[in-house]
């Protein structure tokens, strides 16, 4: 029986990246190694960044898949969260908007990856 899902996101260098989406999400790593760190994300789910499993990722290439950060709170929390963000000087891919399931913005890391937040179901 699966005990986590662990999303892993290919990155440059991990520290690096760790930094970063530790900034974001306002925590620590749970395990840490010099080319994977992982955040513990809540009961069965962690957030990976592994790096060395490719080599020279650019922000230039397209991504095909994203990481989504539910949120609570409704719009209000999604807009303070975008607000945030920018102010933290994230790259924006595409400002808060309707997308049929609610109010969502989606932004990438330094590596390029695709990172959305949206309302939780």
């Amino acid at each position: 029986m699966t005990t986590s899902v662990v999303s892993i996101v290919y990155v440059n260098a991990a520290p690096a990246a760790a930094r970063f989406y530790g900034d974001l999400l306002g925590m620590s790593p749970s395990f840490e190694t010099p080319g994977y760190i992982t955040f513990g994300l809540g009961p069965g789910a962690d957030l990976g960044l592994w790096s060395g499993q490719f080599e020279d990722l650019s922000p230039d290439v397209p991504r095909t898949s994203e990481v989504c950060l539910a949120i609570d709170g409704g719009p209000d929390e999604l807009n303070a969260t975008f607000e945030q963000w920018k102010s933290k000087g994230g790259t924006i891919l595409r400002e808060p908007h309707d997308a049929g399931f609610g109010l969502t913005f989606l932004a990438a890391d330094p590596d390029g990856n695709r990172i959305r937040v949206a309302p939780q179901d």
